[in-house]
Order: C-alpha cells, then structure tokens, then sequence
C-alpha cells in the first residue's frame, strides 16, 4: 500500500469528527495498510491516525516499541472505531504532532487507559496502557474526535517551538 501524505495544519479536516469504520472490509484494510505504511516512513513516529491522511473515518495506528518512555507496549497496534472505557492519573507533558510540525505543547493526559477497538481480524480488543502509550492512543483518539493536541494546552504560555536537530 501506498505511503500517504500528511494532512497537516489548518486543513479543516483535521477539525472534524471522524465516522465509524463499522465492519472491517476491503477498504477498512487498506486504510490500515496505508496508516502503517505512512507511519512507519516516519522517523521517531507513534502514531497516525486516519484523519492525518485525509480519511475521516475512525482508526489509527500507535507502535511505541523501544521508545524510551514506554512502560506498557503492546507492539503495532491498529485500531477501528476505538472508544475510551477508562482513563485516570493524569500527567502533564509535552506533545509533538505530524500535523502540527512547528510547534509542541504540554497537555495532561490520563497515564493509564482501558481502550477498546475492532482490530484488523474483526474481533473486539481491549487493551490496557499506562505511561507514554496511553498518551499516544489518547492522543490518536483525539484525531478521530477532531481534537488536536492544542486543544487540550492550557494556554498558549504550554505552546512551544519545536527544536531541530541536525
């Protein structure tokens, strides 16, 4: 499958609310492919979701494997029509976005998340996530809410520059 652009800031697609996927077909797979393709022709990428491509339908994929924050990791993870069960201890800490590449922004988060998603196969998955990837699929349900992470900024003194390293 084919790596997608992605859609970033102001697209107005980015501010919609996403529909369901509804049962997994041909299309529903092949938008998962193109996730996990874009996402993985991403340096230092956690996550896409379907929005970020220009798809407004509800899936996204988050992989925090060896990310250095990660506690709980649950590998590559696709999820359609995703749904928070539960959320508690939230953390302030910083954010970054591919749709958003200039800027990051300190956003509290839940540290520890029930989620439950249709996987690729169909079948219902419930994961439990605490640390860096409960932030990263809370941050890929808010794509598919229409949020962005400058939604949840306290303020724009929690909005910063992103650093470039060479």
């Amino acid at each position: 499958m084919p790596v997608r652009p992605v859609v970033v800031l102001p697209d107005p697609r980015l501010k919609q609310r996403s529909a369901p996927v509804g049962t997994v077909d041909a299309e529903a797979l092949a938008l998962a492919c193109d996730l996990v393709d874009t996402m993985r022709s991403r340096p230092a990428c956690v996550g896409l979701a379907a929005p970020q491509i220009g798809v407004a339908r509800r899936a996204f994929v988050v992989n925090v494997t060896g990310h250095r924050k990660a506690q709980s990791c649950h590998g590559e993870l696709v999820l359609f029509d995703p749904e928070v069960l539960m959320a508690e201890a939230a953390i302030l800490a910083r954010e970054g976005c591919l749709s958003v590449p200039d800027l990051t922004g300190d956003v509290a988060r839940a540290s520890r998340v029930v989620v439950r998603g249709l996987t690729p196969s169909g079948e219902v998955r419930v994961v439990e996530a605490d640390a860096f990837e409960a932030r990263a699929l809370l941050h890929e349900i808010d794509h598919v809410d229409g949020l962005l992470f400058l939604d949840r900024v306290e303020s724009h003194h929690a909005v910063f520059r992103r650093k470039v390293y060479r």
